[in-house]
């Protein structure tokens, strides 16, 4: 039986999950949970370090697998490219369903509420315990680009993730389309193995304009219209 600590987590992950963070109160999670609130106060103090407790759950796993992979590519005795690089990613996502139940996707429902609801304190908890593994992976990637700007390598990282987070906290929805309109039955896996490849081209091209549209000229817009980047 779970201890009263991890009833709480469970209980605070799936309503974080169901209905963000500034929409659940320690009132709806002790009622679920049915504990009182001297519980929560007692093993986490504050909705805030409940917050970053549901989310260290699943970043020590996530974070360690990644490390591995990440260690086995500056391993490799043969150059890497960008899609070897976001390939490391496949497994410690897909791995957190066996940590929790459809751990994959409500991870990134939780990441995805996080930035809407800019719950600053959550990236000071991740940069704080952390930093070493996602600072490995950005030197990663920028050593496969090495002529890539630092405001163009913020920018790319942030659409990717943004990507990333978009796809995995829908996955549901994605499967029932493609099993009912394309009669394919696809696992997380295989959904995120669509992705990197995606993320990779987009990533990696020369062809992005970095300018600022308002700021660019009717000729810049117009030749970046005829080449479909925009």
């Amino acid at each position: 039986m779970n201890s009263t600590k991890e009833k709480i987590l469970d209980v605070a992950e799936e309503l974080f999950a169901d209905y963000g963070f500034s929409e659940t109160s320690l009132r709806m999670i002790t009622a679920k949970a049915d504990v009182n609130l001297a519980s929560v106060n007692y093993h986490f103090g504050s909705k805030k370090t409940l917050i970053q407790a549901v989310f260290d759950r699943f970043m020590l796993s996530f974070t360690t697998d990644l490390s591995k992979e990440m260690e086995r590519l500056d391993a490799a005795s043969t150059p890497y490219q960008v899609i070897d690089v976001l390939a490391t990613l496949i497994n410690p996502i897909t791995k957190l369903d066996n940590l929790r139940p459809n751990g994959s996707g409500v991870f990134m429902n939780l990441l995805g509420r996080a930035y809407a609801e800019t719950q600053g304190h959550i990236r000071r908890f991740a940069m704080t315990h952390y930093s070493e593994v996602f600072k490995h992976f950005t030197r990663l990637l920028q050593s496969t680009s090495p002529n890539l700007k630092p405001a163009e390598m913020f920018w790319r990282l942030h659409f990717m993730l943004g990507s990333f987070i978009f796809t995995l906290a829908g996955h549901k929805a994605l499967q029932e389309i493609a099993e009912s309109d394309f009669q394919q039955k696809v696992s997380i896996e295989e959904i995120i193995k669509r992705l990197v490849p995606f993320m990779a081209a987009a990533f990696s091209s020369d062809a992005i304009p970095s300018l600022v549209i308002n700021g660019a000229s009717n000729s810049d817009i117009d030749m970046a219209r005829s080449l479909g980047e925009i």
